[in-house]
């Protein structure tokens, strides 16, 4: 581990000198790329140093206590090493985290699903409440949404939409809530006061960018239609909406929120190239995770991951056993604490496997 520390931070070093190369400065395609890679090891770095530090310093202090004459200076120097130790042994620990390899895919901006799964009405009802939630949650991390494709109940309820969030590492900090969100209430429509259960389903996909996927235009085939709302009243006049099929994986995508059919044809390619995407990660994360001991993270997305129980006023996240009783600030969008939970479990996993 030290070995590799070691070569970081003469990395480190050497990206250095040659930002300050005239010549390297002057190539601004080498510059941003050097910049780019010595600010994502700067915290190992950094980190790596104060290690440094500490380590020289309980040398110092361990032999200062084998050394010492005076018996009050042997035992100011005992109670340095065993706070230095202390020290040294948490800074070995982060280091061993930040050492994890970081997905790629953290910093992507990412696509959101929501789809009402069973109970009718009312998971489409609670897939609004999902929606809510992230939307909340979005606003207090400054992170901008973008509808890409919407379809609603009549009572107001989520059949599916499809949202690109976009800013600082939106799908490393969503990346966790893929899966079935389970929930127990009693519908507003139910007279005799019974609790229901009833799930929405969520996929948070790593948006893709040109270079991710390279799509063959004669593997598509793109149909235009008259747009229609709830009921199947018509919501234009003209055939604005658009489906476009990849013929060799067979993945449909529908858009018809904009009247501009071009608009429409837009808005349904990117969420094609993202859904193929996803699709290429998947398989590799397949292959990644056969000897995986846990499937946290794995992204499928028929786990039942989370149930948020109203009259107890509880949200469970059942792939690291944490309760919260505060089930009005979750959905309000106070996520955090269990999206940092998550992805501390996550890291924990990952040195877990490496041993």
């Amino acid at each position: 581990m030290f070995d590799k520390l070691e070569k970081i931070k003469e990395r480190y070093d050497e990206i250095s000198g040659l930002l300050s190369d005239p010549g390297v400065f002057s190539d601004n395609e080498r510059f941003k790329a050097l910049s780019k890679e010595q600010s994502s090891i700067e915290d190992i770095v950094e980190k790596y140093l104060v290690y440094k530090k500490k380590s020289t310093e309980l040398e110092e202090a361990a032999e200062m206590v084998q050394l010492a004459d005076d018996k009050e200076m042997q035992e100011l120097a005992k109670e340095e090493e065993k706070q230095l130790t202390v020290e040294v042994e948490k800074l070995t620990e982060e280091l061993k985290v930040l050492l994890i390899p970081k997905d790629p895919n953290d910093d992507k901006n990412a696509v959101l699903e929501i789809r009402a799964g069973t109970g009718g009405d009312e998971a489409a009802l609670f897939g609004m409440d999902l929606l809510r939630m992230y939307t909340r949650f979005s606003e207090r991390e400054g992170f901008k949404m973008d509808y890409l494709s919407s379809n609603y109940t009549e009572k107001g309820g989520v059949k599916e939409v499809v949202i690109n969030i976009s800013g600082k590492g939106v799908y490393g900090k969503l990346k966790f809530e893929s899966g079935v969100h389970r929930v127990q209430r009693v519908p507003e429509t139910e007279s005799s006061g019974r609790i229901h259960t009833s799930a929405a389903t969520v996929a948070v996909l790593p948006e893709a960018e040109d270079v991710d996927v390279v799509i063959n235009p004669n593997e598509l085939r793109i149909d235009v239609y008259r747009s229609s709302g709830n009921g199947g009243q018509s919501v234009n006049t003209t055939d604005s909406a658009v489906r476009i099929t990849h013929v060799p994986t067979g993945l449909v995508v529908t858009c018809q929120d904009e009247k501009s059919q071009l608009k429409n044809k837009d808005k349904a390619m990117k969420i094609l190239k993202t859904r193929l995407y996803d699709l290429a990660k998947q398989q590799r994360d397949s292959e990644l995770s056969e000897n995986r001991k846990s499937q946290v993270g794995s992204g499928d997305r028929s786990e039942r991951i989370r149930t948020y129980n109203f009259p107890q006023g509880r949200v469970t996240d059942h792939r690291i056993n944490l309760t919260l009783y505060k089930l009005d600030a979750f959905l309000d969008g106070d996520i955090h604490e269990v999206l940092e939970a998550l992805i501390i479990n996550a890291k924990q996993e990952a040195l877990t496997s490496d041993e």
